[in-house]
């Protein structure tokens, strides 16, 4: 059997890891996988020579930089260099490699701070994005455009998905460069083992955020990646081609933390410090694209929060009591 040779850029990552998680399952596949240490993505140079030499089918371009607020804030000219960097050597090189099929991931937060809810593909570039994240923002938006760029000028096939909040097995649990569901879980578990009477949570509670399992994501990717090139330019069009990724539905901040307390077991007080910002006030995600081409989520939160509360007792760095 003739393999297809496959690449999953960031394949150590959250996401990257639950795309190998799947494709491992397809007799047909052949893995290309190199750490950081082997391969540099932000260096020109050595993406082109890996391409060239690698005979790649398709291309996952899950690597990228990722962080919460405070990271976002604190690094915004990493967070925009290293992305930039990182994609453009990807799909520029994929192209000069022949490369007909790739997938590129980006976030929900391409999408306007005041974007009506529940935000669909038709809102990008119509409002200013959260002054918080901008910088990743762009760099994301870029990466889209540099897809439908090639589709239209060179006849790629060149795909792009925007995920909402991932969380899963393989998340960053670092206590301040992290998103909301991990570092919510480490500081929920931490605060029971020490058996502290209060745990801290940023902001009012209010926001509302949607949150997808990194294995339901990877699924989608699959879908994404599998469906007849007519079918996929049938829901989309040539510079509006990217596809939302979500469940639907979302919870509140203030909902998230009690759910997350009791699933940790942390059974004292939950205080809100609303001295610190709250992001956008609602990201809910629309779904009706990838709905119409046969795809929807089928991992509800409460489980999977258990499973990577489960994951992180058995794989993370603690403080155990």
């Amino acid at each position: 059997m003739n393999k297809k040779r496959v690449y999953i850029a960031g394949h150590n990552g959250m996401v990257g890891s639950a795309i190998v998680r799947q494709l491992q399952n397809h007799d047909d596949v052949e893995l290309v996988l190199r750490s950081r240490k082997e391969l540099d993505l932000v260096n020109q140079g050595a993406v082109a020579d890996f391409f060239k030499a690698e005979k790649i089918d398709e291309v996952y371009l899950a690597a990228a930089k990722v962080g919460g607020i405070v990271a976002n804030n604190t690094y915004p000219a990493d967070f925009i260099y290293e992305n930039l960097m990182i994609q453009s050597n990807i799909i520029n090189s994929a192209h000069k490699a022949n490369i007909e099929r790739l997938l590129f991931l980006g976030s929900s937060c391409i999408y306007p701070k005041q974007a009506g809810q529940p935000m669909s593909e038709n809102a990008l570039l119509t409002g200013s994005l959260e002054e918080t994240n901008e910088p990743y923002a762009v760099a994301k938006i870029a990466g889209i455009k540099l897809c439908e760029s090639y589709n239209r000028q060179y006849g790629k096939d060149y795909r792009s998905v925007m995920p909402t909040n991932l969380y899963g097995p393989n998340d960053n649990f670092h206590p301040e460069n992290s998103h909301v569901i991990p570092a919510m879980m480490r500081r929920f578990h931490e605060a029971k083992i020490k058996r502290s009477e209060t745990v801290g949570v940023w902001g009012t509670g209010n926001p509302m955020r949607e949150f997808l399992c990194v294995d339901d994501m990877a699924k989608a990717c699959l879908h994404v990646m599998g469906l007849p090139r007519d079918k996929y330019k049938a829901v989309t069009r040539p510079m509006l081609s990217h596809l939302n990724v979500g469940t639907g539905f979302d919870i509140s901040i203030r909902d998230l933390a009690n759910t997350m307390a009791e699933i940790v077991g942390f059974s004292g007080e939950i205080v809100f410090d609303e001295s610190k910002p709250d992001g956008s006030p609602r990201k809910l995600m629309n779904v009706d694209r990838l709905a119409e081409l046969g795809w929807s989520s089928t991992i509800e939160l409460a489980q999977g929060l258990k499973d990577t509360y489960k994951w992180y007792l058995e794989n993370v760095l603690i403080v155990r009591g």
